[in-house]
């Protein structure tokens, strides 16, 4: 399934700035980011559990905030992208 994954990170508080890059590498290693804090995942319920504890151990409940867009598993017309920045399909294959 498709998960699109927002955060807001306080980076004026204590130990935001190392949040907010905890963060975003915990999303990385799931997904592909398409906006500054906005990530693409698809991936299966066992994944986005794991995920989604481990993005609750590093944000701060108090400061900061996780959204979840579950878009299932017939996402790709549910997507309209329009602009510069070309995002490679989930679909497609990667070579390293």
């Amino acid at each position: 399934m498709l998960v699109v994954i927002t955060y807001d990170v306080n980076t004026e508080s204590e130990g935001g700035q190392k949040r907010l890059r905890k963060v975003a590498k915990a999303c990385e290693s799931y997904g592909q980011r398409v906006q500054n804090s906005v990530f693409e995942c698809l991936i299966d319920t066992g994944q986005l559990r794991t995920l989604q504890a481990r993005l609750e151990k590093i944000i701060d409940k108090e400061k900061d905030s996780l959204r979840y867009y579950f878009l299932g598993n017939n996402w790709e017309n549910r997507v309209l992208h329009i602009g510069a920045k070309k995002v490679t399909s989930m679909d497609d294959v990667l070579i390293l």
